[in-house]
């Protein structure tokens, strides 16, 4: 059928030397052309093929135009991409690259989802199902690097952090908390570092209502990945890293029967005020001296009123000054059975946690975590979980990056420089050749982590 409508243009008559039209007429291009690597970082991990292996497709066959897989890739892939919202879908929908990633025929291929359907999906994922994504999501990761680093791996590092997710709807429990000042949710986001790698890598991202403690299903994450991890790293080593929310006897003597290094804030309270207190006078008196921010460290042995048994407390004594304003005691404390020198374990160990705030940034800023506009808690919880396997695979890019401008890239940018590229495509019986245009400022680094990935030189 001859389509006779008249393509959208626009003309700029004095921009330049010559008059410039611009036309929305080319009907099998794309600006997503480099999703291509994220589709093949998939294949690798199997990621959404184990995802959505664990949803149940209760729908009649007969009737079913999208699979549970092609649903899952649609809003996995979308979401990677900067569309976060299942809004996008209607301008998704005939976008010939989405539909070659969720594995249609770019241009012959049905239209992908629309957004109602993919909010019925999105709804009717069971709690169970989403337990049993959350675990393959794990399972996933941890089987990544078993396979990279097989017995090689001395010492895991894991850490666990909340973060908030603003609410501005009628979203199930969305609870105001006085800390973030907002009503909201507060998921918790679980990363694995190897040895002493720079990156940390993201296996586990859990909703929780908005007036949670931090400790809520915090021993459950924990408790599942110990197991998968002993089982792929039999001789290493796992230290978990917390803050201050996390410190508890309960949590404590976990940490302990499971036999792990253990580096865990703790807030202050009088006891451990006076504890620092013998540390607080020649730093304030150096401060002074100084005139400039001044610490030391100390330690001792507290035991507050539930807990079994005294524990060792590394003491930051530290003045802090700035300019035009008051010098301030800082004392921070953390609890750990580590051996080490106070300073080391401060220092080195416990501010490295600090990296896991980029990560954090990265999820919201780069990839919306907080995009949980759904009534249903369990449809928010969903979200959250695809937003978390499209941060594992790009992840798994970021790896195949090395050694190119984009080994340390944010998701940001990794999606400005490989991903949104401009691109042709064109369809044969035997083949599909995807276009894009020949001066990319990082088109070097996108063919070196393609090979990386799998493509094969031509």
């Amino acid at each position: 059928m001859q389509d006779d409508t008249t393509p959208q243009s626009v003309l700029f008559p004095e921009l330049f030397k010559r008059s410039v039209v611009v036309r929305f007429d080319q009907s099998h291009g794309s600006s997503d052309g480099g999703a291509l690597l994220l589709k093949a970082c998939d294949r690798r991990l199997k990621l959404t093929e184990r995802l959505a292996g664990c949803v149940r497709d209760g729908r009649q066959s007969g009737k079913v135009s999208h699979t549970v897989e092609e649903l899952l890739r649609q809003r996995l892939y979308g979401i990677a991409c900067g569309y976060a919202d299942a809004n996008d879908a209607a301008r998704l929908a005939n976008d010939p690259v989405h539909k070659m990633l969720a594995d249609r025929d770019p241009i012959a291929g049905a239209a992908l989802a629309s957004q109602p359907t993919l909010s019925r999906f999105e709804n009717r994922v069971s709690r169970k199902e989403l337990m049993r994504m959350g675990l393959a999501l794990a399972e996933t990761v941890i089987e990544r690097h078993r396979k990279r680093l097989g017995k090689k791996v001395r010492k895991i590092t894991m850490d666990l952090d909340p973060t908030d997710d603003p609410t501005h709807g009628a979203q199930q429990l969305s609870f105001f908390n006085s800390h973030y000042d907002s009503w909201c949710y507060l998921p918790v986001a679980g990363f694995l570092t190897f040895d002493n790698e720079a990156e940390q890598y993201l296996f586990a991202c859990v909703l929780r209502p908005g007036n949670a403690t931090a400790q809520l299903g915090a021993i459950g994450i924990l408790s599942r990945a110990f197991e998968r991890l002993r089982a792929a790293f039999p001789k290493a080593r796992i230290r978990v890293r917390m803050d201050g929310g996390f410190a508890s006897a309960e949590m404590f003597d976990f940490l302990e029967a499971q036999r792990v290094d253990y580096v865990v804030a703790m807030a202050k309270n009088s006891v451990l005020q006076r504890f620092s207190d013998p540390l607080m006078v020649p730093i304030r008196q150096r401060s002074e001296a100084s005139g400039q921010t001044e610490h030391a460290y100390g330690e001792c042995r507290y035991a507050a009123g539930t807990w079994r048994h005294a524990r060792r407390v590394i003491i930051k004594a530290e003045v802090v000054r700035h300019q035009d304003r008051r010098p301030k005691d800082n004392p921070r404390f953390v609890v750990t059975n580590l051996r080490t020198t106070p300073r080391h374990i401060y220092e080195d160990i416990y501010c490295a946690r600090g990296d896991v705030e980029n990560r954090l940034k990265e999820l919201h800023h780069g990839l919306e975590l907080d995009r949980t506009s759904c009534n249903s808690f369990w449809a928010n919880q969903l979200r959250v979980l695809l937003t978390a396997a499209s941060y594992v695979l790009y992840q798994e890019l970021r790896l195949h990056a090395g050694g190119t401008g984009c080994a340390r890239a944010q998701v940001s940018t990794l999606r400005d420089r490989l991903l949104k590229l401009g691109a042709w495509i064109e369809t044969s019986v035997r083949r599909i050749v995807v276009h894009l245009p020949m001066h990319v400022p990082f088109g070097d680094d996108w063919r070196r982590i393609a090979r990386s990935v799998g493509a094969i030189p031509t």
